[in-house]
């Protein structure tokens, strides 16, 4: 019988986001459901029916006339587990370690990353794939898909100095992210059990699996999803040396390819070529001998991938000798660094506000400023533009006026009141008169005596 699996790591499995085809995401959260459900799987009576040991256990690399053959099959997953054991697949941890082992291993002079999987898991690929970019700066590392190359496999393949495919059969692509969202109310209920989540916070459990998605709990998921697809389009856009939109007009959006159409869309610019050919252009490039391998017909150029080490006391190469020896590669070098200012100029371009024209044609043309340099100096400009206009309106606007409290006017007319008891009782009298019948007390107190 297999291990115990946590609950909650099951439910991170069928929830995770993946970079992997479909139909495998499917499979495998087939496995898991299952195994949440207490349907163990009894790994001993699968080995019977196969008559041999399942044997899924990663291997590291081999080495091939001083090349590296570091294998990458099967489901990747941050660390070795339940689907590891039943249908084989690679750690991305184990692969970084195995990486970094060739690195540093004195019989290896260059790298093969010979992948054959169909994605998985987004945590952890994105580290692997730094790991290999970081790499090409100490040893010449290239990837050769065989088989299939897909989703979160390409994106790490695609940080090597190049990517070959090994047949005209190997699928490529997928650039893309999918999740799902499991609803187990049901099925509790069909066991008599109800769960009720309680939290402390609006976002914790917006997507929970204890009931229907709702439609923030969608938005939620969509958001991350979205995301993720950002990282993985921007990471394979640096690694291949083209722009976001190429990647996502030419390759992206779950597409996948096969063999030419991989080459002809730009996922492979290194063409077809078995493994052992591979090893001997490795060596011959290393060598410093010309490659045997011309490029394709209708294959996408390739960049530069793979540095030829310089014999000590060699003198450095000029753009001369590279026009004069290479026409080719110096025509490749002008083509990319053409395309490389012209999406430079059209990103600095897009930052533009009204009132810093200037600014922008005087970093569009710097041969430098990126699109971020770009922002920062448009936002910094109108800041400084804002506290200029607000000052000159302060300094402009007139001096407030003294409030001076209003004076109070009294008529010409006006006397002031005979309080003394004559004037009173004269007062009391003329009342009298205009009320007939009217007694002199009450006359007297009508009009203001005591």
């Amino acid at each position: 019988m297999i291990e115990k699996v946590a609950p909650m790591n099951i439910i991170d499995v069928l929830t995770a986001p993946w970079a992997i085809q479909p139909s495998k995401l499917l499979e495998l959260q087939g496995i898991y459901a299952m195994h949440a459900r207490g349907d163990k799987i009894d790994i001993a009576a699968i080995e019977a029916r196969m008559g041999r040991p399942l044997a899924n256990e990663q291997r590291s690399y081999e080495i091939l006339d001083g090349v590296a053959v570091l294998p990458i099959e099967g489901v990747i997953a941050k660390k070795m587990n339940l689907f590891s054991q039943i249908s084989g697949g690679a750690s991305s941890q184990m692969t970084r370690q195995a990486l970094a082992d060739a690195v540093n291993d004195p019989a290896v002079h260059s790298i093969i990353l010979a992948i054959d999987s169909p994605g998985g898991t987004v945590d952890g690929t994105q580290a692997l794939a730094d790991a290999v970019r970081a790499t090409r700066d100490k040893k010449p590392i290239v990837t050769l898909g065989s088989g299939t190359i897909a989703s979160a496999a390409y994106w790490i393949g695609a940080s090597a100095q190049a990517v070959y495919l090994a047949d005209s059969t190997t699928v490529a692509g997928s650039i893309g992210i999918v999740t799902s969202h499991t609803d187990v109310s049901g099925a509790e209920a069909a066991r008599g059990i109800k769960t009720t989540e309680i939290t402390a916070g609006k976002y914790k459990r917006v997507s929970s699996q204890y009931g229907p998605l709702s439609d923030a709990g969608r938005q939620s998921i969509q958001e991350q999803l979205d995301y993720l697809y950002s990282l993985f389009v921007g990471s394979v856009a640096d690694s291949l040396g083209v722009s976001v939109d190429t990647v996502l007009a030419d390759m992206a959006e779950g597409r996948v390819f096969t063999g030419q159409q991989a080459v002809d869309a730009g996922l492979a610019p290194g063409g077809i070529i078995t493994l052992d050919d591979l090893v001997v252009k490795l060596n011959r490039d290393r060598e410093g001998k010309p490659s045997p391998f011309p490029a394709r017909p209708g294959a996408a150029p390739a960049r530069p991938s793979i540095p030829t080490p310089k014999p000590k006391g060699s003198t450095m190469t000029t753009k001369e000798q590279i026009q004069a020896e290479h026409p080719a590669l110096a025509d490749a070098f002008r083509a990319e660094g053409a395309s490389a200012e012209r999406a430079r100029i059209q990103a600095v371009e897009a930052q533009a506000i009204p009132g810093h024209e200037d600014l922008i044609a005087a970093l569009k043309f710097d041969g430098k400023s990126s699109a971020g340099d770009a922002a920062l100096a448009v936002l910094a400009a109108e800041k400084t533009s804002r506290a200029a206009h607000a000052t000159a309106a302060q300094n402009e606007a007139p001096a407030p006026l003294p409030l001076v409290p209003a004076a109070s006017v009294q008529k010409p007319d006006d006397k002031p009141a005979d309080t003394s008891r004559a004037g009173i009782d004269a007062k009391a009298r003329e009342y009298m008169a205009a009320h007939p019948g009217t007694a002199y007390v009450a006359a007297y107190k009508a009009v203001g005596g005591k």
